[in-house]
C-alpha cells in the first residue's frame, strides 16, 4: 500500500461501496476525508476516524476544496443526478488542479457497454448504452476525460455484500425467481472492489491525459434465476415461483437491469493490477455469507 506520507484520500459519496474501502484504509492508517448528505451520517463517520464533510449535491463546501488540495488520492463513487454528476460541477476543476494528485477514480457501471446478445465485453468494447442511465454514465465519464487528470474508470457489474445479497433478500421475502432464457449478468463483492481499487492505488496506471479503463466483475457471468436457486438451497428453503419476465411486475430501474444482456471480462484488472479476486464467483461468497 502507499508510503504513510501520501496516505490521504478524500471519498465523494460515502456508501455501501466506497465505505468498504475506507474500512481497510483506516486500519491501514490512512487518512480518510469524504462526503455525505446529512449532519446525522456525518456524526457517525466520524465516531470511526473519518473526516466525514456535508456536500448535498447542490453547493460547495469549502471544507471539501479543502480537503481535495491536502489529498494524493480522491475517489467519486456519486451517481448522475438528472444527467449531471454534482462532483464534477462542484469540483471538477479543484480537482484537476489539485497540488497533490496521484489519482482520482470514478466508479461508473457495465451498463455503458449496452446490450451485446449475451456476449462477451471487455474494455476495448464500444459502448452503446441502451438507455439514459447508461448514456448518463457514459457522457460522465467522458466528461472527467476532458479535464487532464490521472483519471482510472471502474465499470462496476452489480454490488453485493454483507447485508446486502441475495441471502439477505431470500430472508425478507423479497426473492423472485425470473425467467428470461438466456439472460445473464455480472455481478462483484465490495469486498474484490475494495481490494482492486487499493491495488490501482498502490500502482497507478493512468496519467495526465490517459485514462485508464478497469471492468470490476467476478469470473461467472450467470442467469439473475441461478443465485437465488442457490441462496434458497443454502437456506433449505423451497425457492420462489417462477415468473416469465413478461409477467415479473419491475420497477423501470429493475426492468432496465433486463434490458442489456452480456457477459463482461475482468481480465484486465487481473493482467495489469494483479488481482486475484476473493470471491470469483457467487457461490463462494453466498457460502460464506450463510456462515456469518
Amino acid at each position: 500500500m502507499s508510503s504513510h506520507a501520501n496516505r490521504k484520500i478524500i471519498c465523494f459519496g460515502l456508501g455501501f461501496t466506497s465505505l468498504s474501502l475506507c474500512d481497510r484504509l483506516l486500519d491501514a492508517g490512512w487518512e480518510i476525508a469524504g462526503t455525505v448528505r446529512t449532519e446525522q451520517k456525518a456524526n457517525l463517520l466520524r465516531s470511526k476516524g473519518i473526516r466525514a464533510l456535508i456536500f448535498n449535491g447542490l453547493e460547495a463546501n469549502p471544507a471539501v476544496g479543502e480537503a481535495i488540495r491536502e489529498s494524493h488520492f480522491v475517489l467519486n463513487s456519486v451517481p448522475v443526478l438528472d444527467a449531471v454528476d454534482p462532483v464534477l460541477e462542484e469540483y471538477g476543476a479543484e480537482i484537476a488542479n489539485s497540488p497533490n494528485l496521484k489519482w482520482f477514480a470514478y466508479l461508473s457501471t457495465t451498463v455503458v457497454y449496452g446490450d451485446h446478445d449475451g456476449a462477451w465485453v471487455n474494455e476495448e468494447t464500444d459502448c452503446v448504452p441502451s438507455g439514459k442511465r447508461g448514456r448518463n454514465r457514459l457522457a460522465t465519464e467522458e466528461a472527467w476525460a476532458k479535464l487532464n487528470l490521472p483519471l482510472h474508470v471502474f465499470r462496476l457489474a452489480g454490488i453485493y455484500g454483507p447485508a446486502r445479497n441475495a441471502i439477505e433478500t431470500i430472508k425478507a421475502g423479497k426473492a423472485k425467481r425470473i425467467d428470461k432464457p438466456g439472460q445473464v449478468f455480472s455481478r462483484i463483492h465490495v469486498h474484490d472492489i475494495a481490494s482492486t481499487l487499493i491495488a490501482s492505488m498502490d500502482n497507478p496506471t493512468a496519467s495526465p491525459g490517459h485514462p485508464e479503463i478497469f471492468n470490476l466483475c467476478d469470473d461467472e457471468p450467470c442467469e439473475p434465476r441461478a443465485v437465488i436457486e442457490y441462496g434458497c438451497e443454502l437456506l433449505n428453503v423451497a425457492p420462489p415461483p417462477l415468473v416469465p419476465y413478461e409477467d415479473a411486475n419491475l420497477s423501470p430501474m429493475g426492468r432496465s437491469f433486463y434490458d442489456d444482456n452480456k457477459r463482461v471480462s475482468n481480465d484486465k484488472i487481473k493482467e495489469v493490477l494483479g488481482v486475484k479476486l476473493r470471491y470469483p464467483n457467487y457461490r463462494i461468497a453466498l457460502d460464506e455469507l450463510v456462515r456469518q
